[in-house]
């Protein structure tokens, strides 16, 4: 065989290759046998590593694994990945449609989809050809796990047709088929290894494992049904879902009623109720359905909120409920001080899960409840994730009526617990001697979302707060290398590791060192909002009460925890040495406001511009103290209008008299 007739064999293998493996994982209408695909795919991979030149990403040899991978970078997502608001009850859901009556004038249809039990992903199609997979994560960001997604063969890796856009981003939900997890669960009690719990959380284990050819044999699936890029040709979510079956992917089946269109909200009832009794049937787990507005420039103009977008919501089904017995009840501090009664529980099977502890949540709850020792009691998750006691069997007898007393003193240091007006939980006041509230503060400042360092987990950490290293989060800078080498576990790799983590932490910007502070109401949010406010650490230090009160987001309690936590001097001494180690204090200059020309002025920004990005034009708003949002409204101050904008929201900024401006216009108004 020349070297141009293998090239031209191989071409036509992958596409042989590549078309029977749609047929056959995502048309279930297979054209050839098992054993034929098998010797196809061997002849393949015997050229390819003859004629190494011609293996392409894309080959179907590519997806049985082998690649190892040590850590999966962390990536921005293009857009973000929100989550969506969740309801409980019918009457949710028609308060949900009725707003949108109220704020879409024209006639609405809805998209109902099942809410499928595994973990939410991101593909990148650059040219028709699979580029990177990305997981949620924070929202903001995820993890690239590129090479374990490619290994799932309902996933194309070479796009069919040619009228696809040249970059977007699909985005679905990988799961594992109840079949292939049963299969995995007998292979692992035959080796007598331990039983995973469920499908979900196996899912996403597989998906973070190291070795692709492992996940490649698990049988992950997975249902993609949401299209994201710039100028996409298309109206509707409905026409992205068909015109993506068309280019190859495995969409939710409308046949099988995976997905429907909607007219009214007796519609979208009649859906939930149907799969509410016909999910037992599912080859794969849901724990809802997914009700989103069809048409693109109706859900442009809905918008959305800080955290999910209005024109869509999440119908969750109710959890199911199991009567154990209440053995005991024990207490966690948290790194706060706040005091969590926790319940232990006779083992019992809950969603698919072995519960033997149930959260409490306080004081109050354990006397609404009436709850007393050896009770038998109703355990649900709630959101179908977090087992809690609901209430207690009254079908079951009691060993006693004495109702359980909540403890009134700390169970790890002893100290009196206080409990401050209009609160519901306990607290421990030692926070700078009570053991679980130092290690909780150090795991916090160490945790991803905050510093990230790497090689610094919770078992690390108790470990050197055992050894006395660390009595603080200032500490973790002043290791040395010979304290860490004679501790258990410590060899001189991990060791160099950890110590390059620490140093890598001191490159995090200012604002997530200062979440990093575990601030008590200071979360990722009011966190940046503060550095941009005030630029740097020692000017939030010396804010006053009525300064704190005039940034957007900060309400009495923050402002208050926050002048709180900076008269502390012992905090003081933390921050200084933090200083004195070399973390970021102050707000690089290209992140901090730049004027407050805009201040007080809310903008809504639509279409594409020439000198900025849309990520780039909203920031520099907020630069100049200006706010954005996603939806014309009558606090609009401003509509920037780039090419191809909605015409939604032209329309409604025309209605209420919104001045409209162009991108040059907009530099004007910034110069």
């Amino acid at each position: 065989m020349t070297t141009e007739e293998a090239h031209k064999r191989i071409e036509y293998l992958t596409q042989e290759l590549n078309r029977h493996n749609y047929l056959y994982y995502v048309k279930h209408s297979p054209e050839i046998s098992d054993y034929d695909f098998d010797k196809l795919l061997e002849e393949l991979q015997t050229l390819e590593k003859q004629y190494p030149q011609f293996l392409k990403p894309d080959s179907p040899t590519q997806r049985v694994g082998g690649e190892v991978t040590k850590e999966f970078p962390v990536v921005k997502h293009k857009y973000p990945m929100l989550s969506l608001a969740n309801s409980y009850s019918i009457e949710e859901i028609i308060e949900f449609e009725n707003r949108i009556k109220k704020l879409i004038e024209s006639r609405v249809e809805y998209v109902c989809e099942l809410k499928y039990d595994g973990v939410a992903i991101g593909i990148t199609y650059l040219n028709g050809k699979f580029y990177r997979a990305v997981t949620r994560g924070d929202g903001e960001q995820g993890e690239d796990i590129t090479p374990n997604v490619k290994t799932i063969r309902s996933i194309p890796l070479q796009l069919q047709g040619n009228d696809y856009p040249a970059e977007f981003e699909i985005r679905g939900e990988i799961f594992f088929p109840r079949k292939n997890f049963e299969k995995l669960n007998k292979e692992r009690e035959e080796s007598g290894e331990t039983l995973f719990a469920n499908p979900r959380n196996t899912a996403s284990g597989t998906l973070k494992m190291q070795d692709s050819a492992v996940v490649a044999k698990r049988g992950l699936d997975c249902y993609l049904y949401g299209i994201y890029g710039d100028n996409l040709p298309f109206t509707s979510h409905a026409q992205a879902i068909q015109k993506a079956g068309e280019w190859g992917f495995k969409i939710p089946p409308v046949e099988k009623k995976y997905i429907a269109i909607c007219k009214t909200v007796d519609d979208i009832v009649a859906f939930i109720n149907y799969w509410e009794i016909e999910r037992k049937n599912l080859p794969f787990d849901i724990d809802g359905i997914v009700i989103k507005v069809n048409d693109y420039a109706q859900q442009q103009e809905l918008g959305f909120t800080a955290k999910s977008p209005r024109w869509a919501i999440a119908y969750k089904y109710k959890a199911e409920r199991v009567s154990t017995q209440l053995l005991s009840i024990v207490y966690q501090v948290g790194r706060t001080g706040a005091i969590t009664p926790v319940a232990n529980l006779n083992p019992i099977l809950l969603g698919g899960t072995i519960v033997k502890r149930a959260s409490l949540h306080n004081a109050d709850q354990i006397e609404k409840l009436g709850l007393c020792a050896g009770d038998y009691v109703w355990v649900e998750k709630g959101g179908e994730i977090i087992p809690k006691i609901v209430g207690i069997d009254t079908t079951k007898p009691r060993d006693t009526t004495q109702p359980i007393k909540y403890i009134d003193t700390c169970p790890e240091c002893n100290t009196p617990l206080v409990r401050n007006e209009g609160e519901a939980l306990h607290y421990c006041p030692n926070e700078f001697s009570c053991p679980p509230q130092i290690i909780g503060k150090i795991i916090h400042f160490t945790s991803r979302k905050a510093m990230n360092i790497e090689g610094l987990g919770e078992e690390t950490i108790d470990q050197l707060y055992q050894a006395g290293l660390i009595k603080n989060i200032a500490d973790i800078y002043d290791l040395k290398k010979a304290q860490l080498l004679p501790l258990e576990r410590m060899a001189e790799k991990s060791v160099t590791n950890l110590l390059q983590g620490i140093e890598n932490s001191k490159k995090i910007p200012f604002e997530r060192v200062l979440f990093a502070l575990g601030i008590r109401y200071v979360g990722e949010t009011v966190a940046k909002k503060l550095a941009k406010h005030f630029k740097s650490l020692d000017n939030i230090i010396n804010a006053r009460y009525e300064e704190l009160l005039t940034v957007d987001e900060v309400g009495e309690k923050i402002a208050e925890s926050v002048v709180n936590y900076f008269h502390e001097i012992y905090n003081l001494q933390i921050v200084e040495r933090l200083k004195l180690a070399g973390l970021q204090t102050e707000l690089k200059t290209n992140e901090a406001v730049l004027s407050e020309k805009l201040k007080g002025i809310t903008f809504v920004v639509s279409g594409t511009f020439k000198y900025f990005s849309r990520d780039g034009i909203k920031q520099t708003i907020e630069q100049h103290g200006g706010k954005v949002s996603g939806s014309v409204s009558k606090n609009t101050g401003y509509l920037v209008a780039g090419e191809d904008m909605g015409p939604a929201k032209l329309l409604k900024a025309q209605e209420l008299g919104i001045k409209i401006i162009n991108e040059t216009e907009f530099k004007n108004l910034i110069a």
